[in-house]
């Protein structure tokens, strides 16, 4: 689904990770991952991750990704999936969600939903530090 909205099939599917990984991943209490669906379809998806802060005994939740088929969009899919998100951030203790959006014109929808959701926006630069 990721591959298909981000148009970055190769990306989410090119090289899938073995079922050892997956369980291993799937297992961990750090890793949300929330889907709509409808009609035994799968319409959205976000995953996000738990990340325990070291200066304070508390944690935030950072959404790495968030899609709605195209089809589904400007329907409330999203922000379900926000919000159920917020509910296990509440549920965890976190004191805060955060997601990064891209600033080009076509994540314009996506940042005017974060915007409607969010206390404040702030402005950020993304580095990629190659291992």
């Amino acid at each position: 689904m990721f591959g298909e909205v981000f148009d970055e099939r190769e990306t989410y599917a090119g090289d899938p990770p073995s079922d050892e990984y997956c369980r291993d991943l799937l297992g961990r209490e750090d890793l949300l991952l929330v889907v709509a669906i409808q009609d035994e379809r799968v319409i959205g998806g976000l995953a996000a991750y738990l990340l325990r802060k070291y200066e304070q005994a508390r944690s935030e939740i950072y959404i790495y990704d968030l899609a709605v088929a195209e089809e589904n969009r400007r329907r409330g899919v999203a922000t379900a999936l926000i919000a159920e998100v917020r509910r296990i951030g509440r549920g965890a203790g976190t004191w805060t969600i955060f997601v990064q959006a891209d600033i080009v014109p076509e994540d314009e929808p996506a940042r005017a939903l974060y915007r409607k959701l969010a206390v404040e926006e702030i402005t950020a630069l993304h580095f990629d530090i190659k291992p």
